[in-house]
């Protein structure tokens, strides 16, 4: 059995998506809705800063990938358990092979980090070439019972908070392409920059990507614990320096801390999204001016689509090309609004071979610090 943990400690993806099943419910329409729980926690930004917090005001919230990557993994599951019942009544007939389309995620509050995430999946409709469900996240009103513990024992006590997370999960069978349009592959547009050292020569993705959270720490950054995924973040501040926000990008170069089930695209397209929701808004701090007053961000919305086959989302596993960009997945993010105290952030996700495999696309609260006086002058 594959251990849970890399050699440095950090959770693997699968296993910081890993899942307990609830016993299934009915609701007021007489449909049968399944249920979930989360073993792990949540991963918190900020928690790997010396002191466990940023030196900088930030709400100690869960990572929001989290519940939403894991909202895709109990739509994928759910839909594979009803599968396998109606293939039963089918006489075990064989199906198309269906994996994850669209995930369209609204956060209502944020997820906390010391109590469990408890998912309710219900079917929205379901037909040969398209299927569409419905996720909610809920979490205990009070804290786990064993907070030391990981992953959770038991239910916290006590009521069911209102829905903190949303998910309208779409899954589709593979196709044939009759055509196939992309622009010219990353990887070919920004050649200088990224055959100018090898991808893991570039450094970590900040575990907080602030300017002044990075300024303050300096060379005293410890190596993040964030699950999952190996991210690097590639320097264009020389490409960005004399662009206008739309035409400013920033990459990050990333790959598998651990193997994953090749048989399991679905899992390999929630680590991509789990992966591209990093930073997203603090790397638009930075790029408007925020970074060295920063106020507030946190994710209204995040869209993820994928463009290609399941199969073709797959990241193989291996440590012989970690030098070279064979062996590393490309996230190309900008920017193109910023308005009404919200800011949106694009991504596209490039396969190693240079396929523009899926977009994410997020929106969500940005502010920085209110300087004196400023508040009291927009009244």
């Amino acid at each position: 059995m594959a251990s849970p943990v890399t050699t440095d400690g950090r959770l693997t993806f699968q296993e910081a998506m890993s899942l307990i099943p609830l016993s299934d419910k009915v609701d007021g329409d007489g449909k049968v809705v399944k249920r979930y729980m989360g073993r792990r926690r949540p991963w918190v930004p900020g928690s790997d800063l010396p002191g466990g917090r940023p030196p900088i005001s930030l709400e100690a919230a869960a990572y929001g990938g989290h519940v939403y990557s894991q909202a895709g993994m109990v739509a994928s599951r759910a839909f594979a358990e009803t599968r396998l019942a109606t293939a039963a009544t089918r006489n075990g007939r064989a199906d198309k092979q269906f994996g994850i389309h669209t995930i369209h995620g609204y956060f209502s509050e944020a997820g906390l980090p010391d109590r469990p995430y408890l998912y309710d999946v219900s079917t929205i409709a379901i037909n040969p070439s398209f299927v569409n469900l419905l996720v909610t996240m809920r979490q205990p009103t009070h804290p786990n019972s064993n907070p030391v513990g990981d992953p959770y024992q038991a239910l916290s006590a006590g009521d069911e908070s209102p829905v903190r997370f949303t998910a309208l999960v779409s899954l589709r069978p593979a196709g044939i392409s009759q055509l196939s349009v992309s622009e010219t592959p990353v990887q070919r547009r920004f050649a200088d920059v990224l055959s100018s050292r090898p991808p893991s020569a570039w450094p970590p993705t900040p575990s907080v990507d602030i300017l002044a959270v990075i300024e303050k720490l300096g060379p005293r950054a410890p190596q993040t614990t964030f699950p999952g995924l190996e991210m690097r973040k590639v320097d264009l501040s020389s490409y960005n320096m004399e662009r206008a926000l739309p035409e400013r990008r920033e990459l990050i170069l990333y790959r598998l801390l651990a193997p994953l089930d090749e048989c399991d695209a679905d899992a390999h397209i929630l680590a991509h999204a789990y992966g591209a929701d990093r930073n997203g808004l603090l790397m638009v701090g930075n790029n408007v001016g925020f970074g060295n007053d920063f106020g507030r961000a946190a994710s209204l919305s995040y869209s993820f689509v994928v463009h290609v086959n399941p199969a073709d989302a797959v990241m193989v596993y291996s440590d012989n090309n970690i030098d070279t960009l064979s062996g590393w997945w490309i996230q190309e993010a900008c920017f193109p609004r910023v308005e009404a105290g919200r800011a949106i952030i694009m991504s596209k996700i490039w396969s190693p071979a240079g396929i523009h495999v899926a977009t994410m696309y997020q929106d969500g609260i940005l502010r920085r610090n209110w300087r004196l006086g400023e508040r009291e002058g927009k009244l």
